[in-house]
């Protein structure tokens, strides 16, 4: 551990449910989590976890003395980067604090790492448990969030990878690949159809609607939308569950060829 004081660039105080953690940037980019304030949190002693860094050969090494404001009061407080938060906290044996505390260790353990780095990715300053549960719905934004968060990930693994082979040039080919096969499987069973198969759903429409306008001399696409939404409880057939995607094609594919007995498109 450095003897003098890192001096941090940023500061912000977490809500992580009824608690309070502070965590701190530096000018290198690195986080840095105080470790007394959750070590009051939790109900555990500074002096008996200090002592059990120091044993750590990882954590020993990575432990660093930052200055962090308190209540209007710049003070050296022993910190580690907030990627050993993780390791830290499992070393804490959950069963052998207060049983009133318990719950809140496994929770820490859990969750406070997420909450604590997307405070600095993206500014969520609260451990709200109303957004972890929005983010199991199936909505259009949802999909859009969890397809970005996977991007940014992504994104973070290409950027090292390509700095430890010495690449400089962005494989940006390789990113894409790799998202697409994230956004085929996000959401599972539940995710909508892709754009490739939003289309040939509306050709297959605009093939039934012309049999039938033909037929009728009336405009029929509204017919034949109307009935696919009625079919699948959608509002948009861009809104199509991915799983039933087979489905509404040999469902349409069977209107149409009870029209005039052609083979499916």
């Amino acid at each position: 551990m450095s003897e003098t004081a890192l001096v941090p660039i940023e500061q912000k105080l977490v809500k992580f449910y009824n608690d309070e953690v502070i965590a701190v940037r530096t000018d290198d980019g690195m986080v840095y989590v105080p470790i007394r304030p959750v070590c009051d949190n939790l109900g555990i002693t500074l002096a008996g976890q200090r002592e059990r860094i120091n044993r750590d050969p990882v954590l020993s090494e990575a432990v660093a003395s930052v200055s962090v404001t308190l209540t209007q009061q710049a003070r050296e407080m022993l910190c580690l980067p907030l990627k050993f938060i993780p390791g830290w906290l499992f070393g804490v044996n959950a069963n052998r604090v207060k049983p009133e505390l318990r719950d809140n260790v496994i929770r820490y353990q859990r969750e406070c790492f997420d909450v604590l780095s997307e405070a600095f990715l993206e500014g969520r300053l609260t451990a709200n448990p109303s957004f972890i549960e929005l983010l199991q719905t199936n909505t259009p934004a949802v999909q859009a969030y969890k397809v970005l968060q996977e991007l940014t990930r992504l994104a973070r693994s290409q950027i090292l990878l390509e700095a430890q082979v010495g690449h400089q040039e962005i494989r940006i080919d390789d990113l894409e690949k790799r998202l697409e096969s994230v956004e085929d499987t996000i959401g599972d069973v539940d995710r909508h159809v892709t754009p490739d198969q939003a289309s040939q759903i509306s050709q297959a429409v605009k093939a039934v609607a012309m049999k039938l306008s033909k037929a009728s001399g009336r405009n029929e696409y509204g017919g034949v939308y109307g009935e696919l939404y009625r079919k699948f409880g959608i509002t948009s057939y861009k809104q199509l569950p991915a799983a039933k995607f087979d489905q509404a094609m040999n469902w349409l594919n069977e209107w149409r060829e009870n029209i005039e007995g052609d083979s499916p498109f």
